[in-house]
């Protein structure tokens, strides 16, 4: 029985900002399991890439995260372009794809509490969902992997036709402003947040440029990244989400919100995973 358990590809990610380019691991798995580590709980990690990719493998199992991976002809990459100041805009571009997951892949791991964070639609698919759902642990699911869709090379927004079936399986969404305003149709985050919880999940965790807002038990917490310059931009949502769930195994939504805010803003001041010290006060 693992504490937290990740589903989801890694990613070779090309980042590519006003100070140039970088190509760095990635993966909502990948920043997970790094804050779960960090606090000292026992991960798993189910994902699909290359063998040529594999040290990512191999840097995990050295943390003690238990890896479940399966070997694919190519791993998923990306290029995430950040054409403004805005680090809420970006342009991603697909170059390989590692494939669906089936429900096999997760049948053998059990854990308290599962995140499946996709990359692109078709990772994850609905009965792969199912199927977490019916281990009767909390389930986690990052909207971004169902409503980005390959076009043509560039990742577009495109409406989740089984938006309504998945969300009434899954316990915790994870959603961004962007993501929201596009599905929700408003530019008011609790007016977001509540929409989504119509569908079924009984928490929501949404970011944003200024921090991170969390709806759970009909009460909405709003608290702002504390961060004195923002260079890790990349993985915000990931990082943010895993530290939530996790802290959320021992501790009410508001704290666990309040935390997620304190250790998202020490990563955010440096790229890669979080590999600070996790916070005691916040």
């Amino acid at each position: 029985m693992f504490d937290i358990a990740f589903v989801g590809h890694f990613t070779k990610d090309t980042i590519e900002n006003s100070q140039g380019s970088t190509v760095n691991r990635g993966g909502a798995y990948y920043y997970g399991a790094h804050v779960a580590t960090r606090m000292g709980l026992q991960a798993a990690v189910v994902t699909r890439l290359a063998q040529a990719d594999w040290g990512a493998i191999e840097e995990l199992r050295a943390m003690d995260v238990t890896m479940y991976a399966k070997e694919t002809p190519e791993s998923t990459c990306l290029r995430i372009v950040y054409p403004t100041a805005n680090l809420d805009e970006r342009v991603i571009y697909a170059t390989g794809f590692a494939g669906a997951f089936t429900p096999g892949e997760v049948a053998p791991i059990e854990a308290k509490t599962f995140h499946i964070g996709a990359s692109i639609r078709g990772e994850v698919p609905l009965n792969v969902i199912a199927a977490l759902a019916a281990k009767k642990a909390r389930v986690s699911l990052d909207i971004q992997g169902f409503i980005r869709v390959n076009d043509n090379g560039t990742l577009r927004y495109a409406k989740w036709p089984e938006m309504s079936a998945a969300l009434h399986l899954i316990n915790v969404l994870k959603v961004d402003s962007t993501e929201a305003e596009f599905l929700a149709n408003t530019k008011d985050m609790r007016d977001a947040v509540r929409f989504f919880a119509a569908y079924g999940p009984q928490e929501i965790v949404l970011t944003q440029n200024a921090g991170v807002t969390v709806y759970a038990e009909g009460k909405v917490y709003e608290y702002p990244w504390r961060v004195r310059e923002i260079t890790g931009r990349t993985g915000r949502g990931d990082t943010c989400t895993a530290a939530y769930l996790c802290k959320r195994l021992n501790a009410s939504p508001e704290e666990a919100a309040r935390f997620t805010a304190a250790l998202t803003g020490a990563k955010l001041e440096a790229p890669g995973p979080f590999k600070g010290e996790v916070p005691k006060e916040y």
